[in-house]
């Protein structure tokens, strides 16, 4: 295979296996430990919960444009 298309074959398993992991990581946090559902009230988990999910997606979305700024198309 030409090193070119190995390069962007890896940046998009790199891309995918980041996003799943995020994914994971969140969903282990939030779903099977209970900080993004309310029970009567929000509590302190919850808040800082929500605040990690946001930060860390808008660090996930920096990551990512890093990662594919500057990209060149394939055939150019």
């Amino acid at each position: 295979m030409e090193p070119d298309v190995i390069a962007f074959l890896l940046r998009i398993v790199q891309t995918i296996s980041m996003a799943i992991v995020w994914l994971l990581i969140n969903m282990s946090i939030g779903i099977y430990f209970g900080y993004a559902f309310f029970d009567d009230k929000p509590t302190w988990g919850n808040y800082i919960f929500y605040v990690w999910f946001i930060t860390s997606f808008v660090l996930l979305i920096f990551y990512l444009k890093k990662k594919w700024k500057g990209w060149k198309e394939i055939g150019e």
